[in-house]
């Protein structure tokens, strides 16, 4: 939830989505960046080269001959203390598939910002949401923004969060939609980022030689089993962490962040579920079919992994039907967000009418006429194309 800020400190700017990344790692100001460009998140790594060919950051850009290659600085780099981020989309973060389990099984707080676009086959290089969802198991904490102010805030968010629980996070924008579309944003000082960030001191690092460590043994029978349930311990702690990082930049900004945006839901006795920038077309909708008398809502995803099962069913627990936007398919079964719509209710013993569809794979357009027609029962089929 969006709010206008009246700290004085504060800034107006007009960014697009990739700007507003580079202006808050600008304001961090990581000591690593392995950078491999991909389209739609290559003005990240631009945008950020020229800050530091400028002088107005002492970063480390390490240019690499791959996405590969750019996840595997980042493991290195953090292993060895250093505050480290990458970025990338689409076939870039598929490249990168292996290396996110070692970084989440390293436990090292990198963080890496997603313009999510589409994979092939075919060729695509517009946005939709099946690169992050293809990593979605790999023990990284996903963040999804719907516009650049919130990649603004949630980047700043996600560098505190990724540290403070010793484990790597994505932060998503929509391709093009949010990457490159240029939107009025609020950005805080220099001095207020850094202080609410803080300096990085990793707990365990290569490089401190007093207090020598090990990353990557091998773990056989006897003992790979109790690395994972460590791994699933600290991020059941995710949510209550990231719940209080967002209470303070609340009191920065007046801008609040929870899990999930609940908008007019309330009294709705019905409520469609998506992530991203789709979000502010069914905002529209929904205000367009209160104005007629149409008692509905909207619940907005913000944290995805780990996912708040219980949260959403709280949200849900009054109204009638549910309709789940997924921009993503899982070929073979049900879509991401509507199976965890359907665990949720689950949690709660609900029986709800509860419907799934598939929209934007590609960058198609997602009209609020078709969310209105959802609403009012009038489309038939899955597929909104």
């Amino acid at each position: 939830m969006i709010e206008k800020n009246k700290n004085k400190k504060s800034k107006n700017l007009a960014l697009t989505g990739g700007g507003a990344v580079a202006e808050a790692l600008r304001q961090i100001e990581p000591e690593v960046m392995p950078i491999y460009p991909i389209t739609p998140q290559t003005p990240i790594i631009e945008t950020y080269a020229k800050f530091e060919a400028d002088g107005k950051v002492d970063t480390e850009i390490i240019k690499v001959e791959s996405e590969h290659s750019a996840i595997s600085a980042a493991v290195g780099a953090s292993t060895a203390g250093a505050r480290t981020v990458t970025a990338t989309s689409s076939q870039g973060l598929a490249y990168m598939h292996e290396v996110l389990y070692i970084a989440s099984g390293m436990r090292l707080p990198i963080l890496m910002v997603v313009a999510a676009r589409a994979l092939s086959a075919p060729i695509n290089i517009h946005g939709d949401h099946s690169d992050v969802m293809g990593a979605r198991d790999s023990g990284w904490m996903q963040i999804f923004c719907e516009n650049a102010q919130e990649v603004y805030d949630q980047t700043i968010i996600g560098m505190k969060l990724a540290e403070e629980v010793a484990l790597p996070i994505m932060v998503i924008m929509d391709g093009f939609s949010t990457s490159h579309s240029v939107e009025n944003l609020e950005t805080l000082d220099d001095k207020t980022v850094k202080k609410f960030v803080g300096e990085y001191k990793a707990k365990n690092a290569l490089l401190d030689i007093e207090n020598p460590v090990t990353f990557g043994p091998v773990a056989l029978q006897n003992s790979y089993f109790e690395f994972k349930i460590d791994q699933e311990k600290v991020m059941e702690k995710v949510a209550e962490k990231y719940q209080e990082i967002a209470k303070e930049y609340q009191k920065i900004t007046q801008r609040k962040y929870d899990f999930f945006e609940a908008y007019k839901t309330e009294d709705a006795q019905r409520i469609m579920i998506l992530a991203g920038s789709s979000a502010g077309t069914a905002k529209m909708a929904v205000d367009i079919l209160r104005f007629q008398g149409e008692k509905v809502g909207l619940i907005k995803i913000n944290l995805f992994r780990p996912f708040e099962n219980e949260k959403l069913s709280q949200i849900l627990q009054n109204c009638q039907e549910i309709f789940v936007l997924d921009r993503a398919q899982s070929i073979g079964t049900k879509p991401p967000f509507y199976m965890e719509t359907i665990n949720s209710l689950y949690l709660a013993d609900n029986k709800k009418k509860i419907k799934s569809y598939i929209y934007g794979l590609g960058g198609r357009d997602l009209f609020q006429k078709q969310i209105e027609e959802i609403f009012e029962g009038k489309f038939k089929g899955k597929y909104l194309t």
